[in-house]
């Protein structure tokens, strides 16, 4: 398999796999899923009780999925905060922006307090306009968010922007300074390490063939099974295989590049720390440099390579089909750099929530089977409040996280197949459309605008906006993806 640049880099410096599982195995807790929200779980029920037997298993490798193979923000939800709000609420959606913008500092400290080396870089996030249609998109975030006495976001000058993003391209922002980047599979990894050393049993190359759901659950693997008290759902985008959750989510990849180095370049530029940019495009941009001097470039949204059903499969694996034209979006940004060679792609599944933001609660009523899905492109940070989530979920506690206004049903946001499979080949047309014609500086048509108004939201927070331009049309009975 081939994989992503940042879990090469990684692998090069680690020794064997966890073992396969085989046997007959009981657990107090079974987490499917190696990633970061099954291992943030995990050590977070070892903090809370250390006699918990609890066991992970992965189908691949810790960090094999999502968690490897990310842009590497670390985000907040203060972005998503108005969506946030329709869900739960002011009050718990001041409270969850919180802890998400907490959580960033947290994952610093844990990193350095158990010796993670993720290249962790608390440098902010640029939310970048490049085209004046692009202008003002935060207005309605900030404004909310300053009746309540919340300055998350700093506005910039257009000289600001361009000198922080390292091209005239970027007309105007907004910072904000809780974010971070890191080097995602080095983080991953170091969660695997941390929770084996917490008494955690992790399988990797052991994928779950089969839920049976008795009392109590068992996970049925192709060497054995695991009896567990309570089952966690961390897979992300493959939790489309339960039929429960194919329409709370839809599955869209996102394709990254990573440049040649260029460090004397970038520091030319100025743009040599770990500041994270995305622009305000519908198929948004998202870049950041590495430590090492390059320049890691992706496009997320309902572009490029689709699933059909609940068949994520082997499309999502290996170089992105779509490198071109990701290298494409890089060089019209940045037309100093034209020039800077591309060392490798990836392609990536993401699980896109119609709201951008996530859901947890226990799987048709069962709760000893607990999901977590639709971090929609915005995990590395959330994750680790939906470990404290999902925690106490398992313990039966009640408390700020077991309670949270994002413990909700699965959402129903999506039509079934094959509506929901050409639905998306027309959205995304609309969406590439919409995006280009802002660029040209031309008013998108009525049909492309109607048309991209049903793209869900995520990693940008101008999802959604063109809907509700259009009157609502997010409620506006079935939606294509």
């Amino acid at each position: 398999m081939l994989r992503s640049h940042w879990l090469q880099e990684v692998l090069a410096e680690e020794g064997e796999a966890a073992p396969r599982l085989e046997g007959e195995h009981k657990a107090d807790v079974c987490i499917v899923g190696g990633g970061y929200t099954g291992l943030w779980t995990a050590i977070r029920l070892k903090e809370r009780d250390p006699s918990l037997e609890v066991v992970i298993l992965e189908k691949d490798i810790c960090g094999g999925g999502a968690s490897g193979r990310n842009g590497g923000f670390v985000l907040s939800w203060w972005a998503k905060y108005l969506s946030m709000k329709k869900i739960c609420g002011a009050e718990e959606a001041i409270r969850l922006c919180k802890a998400s913008a907490d959580a960033v500092d947290e994952i610093g400290r844990f990193c350095r307090e158990n010796g993670i080396d993720a290249h962790y870089r608390h440098d902010g996030w640029l939310w970048a306009a490049t085209c004046p249609a692009h202008f003002g998109c935060w207005d309605s975030t900030i404004e909310d968010l300053e009746k309540h006495q919340m300055h998350p976001f700093r506005v910039l000058s257009e000289d600001e922007t361009a000198r922080m993003a390292g091209t005239p391209s970027h007309l105007r922002g907004v910072f904000e300074e809780t974010a971070a980047t890191v080097q995602p599979a080095r983080l991953a990894r170091g969660l695997r390490r941390v929770a084996a050393s917490k008494g955690v049993k992790i399988f990797e190359n052991t994928p779950m063939t089969r839920l049976t759901r008795s009392t109590p659950p068992v996970v049925k693997c192709p060497g054995g099974r695991v009896r567990a008290a309570c089952v966690v759902l961390a897979i992300n985008a493959w939790s489309a295989k339960f039929p429960e959750m194919r329409r709370a989510f839809a599955v869209i990849s996102s394709d990254m590049i990573v440049t040649e180095p260029i460090p004397d370049r970038l520091e030319r530029i100025g743009w040599n720390n770990g500041m994270a940019i995305s622009d305000s495009q519908m198929l948004v941009q998202y870049y950041r440099t590495t430590l090492d001097g390059r320049i890691a470039f992706g496009k997320g949204g309902v572009n490029g390579v689709k699933a059909f059903g609940g068949n994520v499969g082997n499309r999502f694996e290996g170089q992105s089909p779509l490198a071109g034209d990701v290298a494409a979006g890089f060089k019209e940004l940045y037309p100093a750099l034209a020039d800077v060679g591309v060392a490798t792609s990836w392609i990536g599944p993401v699980d896109r929530s119609k709201s951008g933001l996530p859901m947890f609660g226990p799987l048709r009523g069962r709760p000893d089977i607990l999901y977590a899905v639709g971090f929609s492109g915005n995990g590395v940070g959330p994750c680790l409040v939906a470990g404290k989530i999902l925690a106490s979920l398992t313990l039966g506690a009640r408390d700020e996280w077991g309670a949270s206004g994002l413990v909700r049903p699965l959402e129903r946001g999506f039509p079934p197949e094959p509506i929901r499979y050409f639905g998306t080949s027309l959205v995304r047309a609309a969406a590439i459309a919409k995006d280009r014609a802002e660029r040209e500086g031309r008013q998108p048509g009525l049909i492309t605008r109607f048309m991209a108004g049903f793209a869900p939201s995520g990693l940008s927070p101008t999802k959604g906006k063109t809907a509700e331009a259009l009157g609502g049309l997010e409620n506006a009975g079935p939606r294509p993806p």
